[in-house]
């Protein structure tokens, strides 16, 4: 399984990082929607700001990144770093938001500098995944959904202040609202919420029940070992910073989640940056990662169109 396809000038022959014609913009529509993803490269995409353009050009509005599981920064008007994360860690696959109530359609990923080795950005088909999920772990997740549980531990990942950009607590809680979030300030001043999702959404085009979630991505046992005992020795099994269950609440056995984690391997593909590439990718019909690397990295991101669960 071989995935993204590549896009050169000569299969484009446009510059991208202007308005597209029709006739171009509808081939690399036609290629998105057969492969799930594209690669363009070729194109003298030179820095972030014509990453910017190009994104524009290719799917139109930026999205702001909310609701924030992870540590990156800025570089632009709604242009971000790749997820900011130990090198010499993997991140495993998933799908971008997949535990919000929204998500974006689009993803683009733009290649500043690639890695000395590793650090690729490796690409799992959900509907492949989806397929090959045992038949009957699938019919308990249709029949249960599953629960995001997130508790803001001072010191690990994100400040709850950060994730939702105020200190006002009330605030906090009328997004909640919004969103199918439930708060709870413990006594000791650490939020938890508790999100009950779907683990299927309809692809918007094909109409599709496609597996979108992040219920392996968050699930303990999808922790390096040595982090998961430090972190359930400091917080006990309802205090981990992430967690997901069963919707009703009941604990999703490692050994499910070991293999979902194996759906997504088989069903995945790698290839290495070149500075300049720009990857594209259907959200709902990719899942991807990151690979550990070494050197130095500079992955810029950006997302466009949401989709709303």
């Amino acid at each position: 399984m071989t995935m993204p396809r590549t896009l050169t000038p000569a299969d484009l022959p446009h510059d991208v990082r202007t308005p597209l014609p029709e006739e171009v913009a509808r081939e690399l529509r036609a290629s998105l929607a057969d492969a799930g993803a594209v690669l363009l490269r070729g194109f003298d995409v030179d820095g972030t700001d014509d990453f910017a353009r190009v994104v524009t050009a290719v799917g139109g509005e930026r999205l702001e990144y909310s609701e924030r599981s992870s540590p990156r920064r800025a570089l632009g008007e709604r242009v971000y770093t790749s997820t900011e994360y130990a090198k010499d860690k993997e991140i495993f696959f998933h799908n971008e938001n997949s535990y919000q109530s929204s998500w974006p359609r689009w993803l683009y990923f733009y290649c500043d500098l690639p890695a000395g080795s590793g650090g690729a950005t490796p690409l799992a088909d959900i509907r492949e995944v989806t397929r090959t999920i045992d038949p009957a772990v699938r019919e308990e997740f249709r029949a249960r959904g599953w629960l995001h549980v997130r508790t803001y531990q001072p010191g690990f990942g994100l400040p709850w202040t950060e994730v939702y950009g105020t200190t006002d607590r009330a605030a906090v809680e009328r997004y909640c609202a919004s969103t199918g979030i439930v708060p709870t300030w413990r006594p000791d001043g650490v939020l938890q919420t508790r999100a009950g999702r779907s683990a299927f959404h309809r692809h918007p085009d094909t109409d599709e029940s496609l597996w979108f979630n992040h219920i392996a991505f968050f699930h303990p046992s999808t922790l390096p070992p040595a982090a998961f005992e430090v972190m359930h020795r400091m917080f006990g099994a309802d205090g981990l910073p992430n967690d997901t269950r069963y919707g009703d609440g009941g604990t999703i056995p490692d050994d499910v989640c070991e293999h979902l984690r194996d759906r997504y391997r088989r069903a995945s593909s790698r290839f290495d940056y070149r500075r300049g590439d720009v990857l594209v990718v259907d959200n709902m019909r990719m899942a991807h990662g990151r690979e550990p690397f070494e050197g130095d990295r500079r992955i810029a991101v950006a997302m466009t169109d949401p989709v709303r669960a």
